[in-house]
């Protein structure tokens, strides 16, 4: 546990969905973001302070000297997330991973956010494992995709070998459920499996529109590999 205490905040940081549960309201945001240089940096009071007021103004806060003190209800929403952003990036982490990170807010401030986010990220060379069912957002930053489906990754490939040849069934489903212009929206019908009783079987079969007489006796195939960096599970088109 002391080594994982040591990986956590320093070499792999999180950003959860939700930053008002993520953050301690009785604390200031300058001394919850304090605390992670001073445990992973050795920096004393003064340097973490000035560090922190230095990210508050990196990540867009106005007046960053004044609103380190500030308490996280105090802030909206956009702020909070802000400050999740820049407590994720204090140690110059070599992965981030964004949990739903931008869910909770508006369109625009998802926007500017996400574009704050991908330039610290470039900037810094740090990995991002960006956690979504959000697939204008994947389609606009991501450059490898891992598809999941009751726990498990079913499709695997870059962007636009999943964008452009969809493999497995709820891949399809999922690109079919993308708003078009013109076009109704194609719903996948039926509910996830219950992970409590996983199935030995497919955990899409209930699902599935491509199912075969083969997919209710076999076992799910492991990560089989169509074409360049591309893999899928499904046996189906194979």
């Amino acid at each position: 546990s002391k080594e994982m205490c040591a990986i956590r905040g320093r070499d792999i940081a999180m950003i959860f969905q939700e930053p008002m549960t993520s953050l301690n309201p009785a604390i200031t945001i300058c001394k919850q973001m304090a605390e992670v240089l001073m445990l992973h940096l050795k920096m004393d009071k003064k340097e973490a302070r000035e560090k922190v007021i230095d990210m508050l103004g990196q990540i867009g806060i106005p007046d960053p000297a004044k609103r380190a003190d500030d308490y996280p209800h105090q802030m909206s929403g956009g702020m909070r997330q802000r400050v999740m952003i820049g407590m994720a990036m204090l140690c110059n982490p070599k992965m981030i991973i964004a949990d739903e990170a931008t869910t909770a807010l508006d369109a625009t401030i998802q926007a500017q956010l996400l574009e704050l986010l991908y330039d610290l990220v470039n900037k810094n060379n740090t990995a991002l494992i960006m956690v979504t069912h959000n697939l204008g957002v994947v389609a606009r930053y991501a450059q490898r995709i891992n598809v999941m489906y009751a726990g498990t990754i079913i499709e695997s490939g870059t962007v636009k070998e999943i964008w452009a040849n969809p493999m497995h069934p709820y891949t399809e489903g999922l690109l079919e459920c993308v708003p078009k212009l013109g076009s109704k929206l194609v719903p996948i019908q039926g509910m996830p499996p219950t992970l409590i009783d996983r199935p030995d079987t497919c955990p899409f079969l209930a699902r599935c529109k491509m199912r075969q007489k083969r997919c209710f006796t076999e076992p799910v195939p492991p990560l089989t590999c169509v074409g360049g960096k591309h893999y899928t599970t499904c046996a189906v088109k194979l």
